[in-house]
């Protein structure tokens, strides 16, 4: 028994670690797609757009490890490389993703970020990230 629950615990704080580091290097990939310092945007300057973006983005990122940990057979080192390697997918597939609308659509969207004023675009590209996540989330289970 409580072998099992050491075991359980260890797996658990393995797959937390992971999912906070890939959660950090997402705010990376963000902070490197938008103008600016995006820890200054939400700490310092308190702007609500980047607060929807990242909160959106973190959410979907947590989606994609959530569903990489269901889905993941073997043992826990398998679990674990299986769960970087989807989310690493899903990160890139976000990224596109920014890139393509920002392309697309009229505006720049990083600047549109830093914008004081709430602005819908942000809204939809938040949904557009978890939107993202989910579609790998199911192709994953």
């Amino acid at each position: 028994m409580f072998a099992d629950m050491f075991q359980n615990a260890y797996s658990a704080g393995a797959y937390a670690l992971v999912g906070v580091a890939l959660m950090i290097v997402s705010f990376a990939l963000l902070d490197v797609l938008t103008p600016g310092k995006l820890r200054e945007q939400l700490w310092l300057e308190r702007n609500r757009n980047a607060g929807i973006l990242v909160g959106s983005n973190l959410l979907a990122v947590a989606i994609i490890v959530g569903a990489a940990i269901v889905a993941s057979e073997g043992g826990l080192l398998e679990g674990l490389l299986d769960t970087i390697v989807y989310t690493v997918i899903g990160l890139v597939v976000m990224a596109v993703t920014f890139l393509v609308v920002d392309l697309l659509t009229p505006g720049d969207l990083g600047e549109l970020l830093i914008q004081p004023e709430h602005h819908p675009a942000v809204w939809v590209h938040g949904v557009l990230h978890i939107g993202v996540a989910i579609v790998v989330a199911v192709a994953i289970l």
